[in-house]
Formats: C-alpha cells, sequence, structure tokens
C-alpha cells in the first residue's frame, strides 16, 4: 500500500468521527504522532458549579490523542488515559488540545495533551497510552 498522508488519514477519521462532530471539535493539524484539536465551550457543557464539566475537556484532550495515535494509519487505541485539572474553564472559552507522542515501542504507545485556552494557560494535562491494533484506518477500499 502506497504511503498515506497524517492529513489524509485525519480526513478520513473525520468523516466517521460523530463525536467530535456532535461537539463541534475541529481537528487544526496533524503529523506524524501529532495532533491538535480545538473546542468553544457552550452552555449545556457547564456543571452545576457552572465551569466546564471535566468530561467535555477528557473528550477533547482523547480526540486530539487519537488522532495523533492514527496519523501513521495503523488503527490505534486507547489502553489507559489519565487527566489533571488545573484551571477551571468558562463557556466561551476557545480550547486547544495539543498531543504529542513521548514513545512509541512496537504495539504500544504513550502520548501526552496539553489543553490551553485562548489566553495560552495551561488548563489540563492528559496522558494516554495507546495500543496498536489490526487493520488501518485507510485501506485500499476506503
Amino acid at each position: 500500500m502506497a504511503e498515506i498522508a497524517p492529513a489524509d488519514v485525519a480526513r478520513a477519521m473525520a468523516e466517521r468521527d460523530a463525536a467530535a462532530r456532535h461537539l463541534s471539535i475541529s481537528i487544526e493539524n496533524c503529523a506524524e504522532g501529532t495532533a491538535e484539536a480545538k473546542m468553544v465551550i457552550q452552555a449545556h457543557m457547564l456543571n452545576a458549579h457552572t465551569v466546564c464539566h471535566g468530561g467535555f475537556i477528557f473528550t477533547l484532550a482523547d480526540t486530539a490523542f487519537a488522532y495523533a495515535c492514527n496519523a501513521s494509519n495503523i488503527n490505534t487505541v486507547a489502553s489507559g488515559c489519565t487527566i489533571e485539572f488545573l484551571a477551571p474553564v468558562f463557556v466561551g472559552d476557545v480550547l486547544r488540545a495539543r498531543a504529542q507522542a513521548r514513545v512509541q515501542r512496537g504495539r504500544q504507545g504513550i502520548y501526552d495533551v496539553d489543553v490551553h485556552n485562548q489566553k495560552e494557560e495551561l488548563v489540563a494535562v492528559f496522558r494516554g497510552k495507546s495500543a496498536r491494533i489490526t487493520g488501518n484506518v485507510i485501506t485500499p477500499e476506503n
């Protein structure tokens, strides 16, 4: 199979990524082992403390992680993830999650994702462990 560009993999994933579409998450950049995702915080994302529910921030970071993991066109899934919330996020904030591969050995990988707001303040740090599985994101049949 010919070399598939990470941008092509990201486009193929985005077509099938109903969750990201539903939350208006956009993929801003995708390259080998890296990806950046963006999301604007909306009123329906707030919790009882009127700050963004952590699950939405996690989903944004997890999305950037997924695109970075799969950029090489090898089907890859999460095997574990953690997140640390560092600052509150409010309605109207524009969050960017930047994922970067730390280690890729065989089928296992470790990725770090920093989440910043529009002021470039670090609001969360996510670490994901990945596992490569069989198949490719883009196959000759796609």
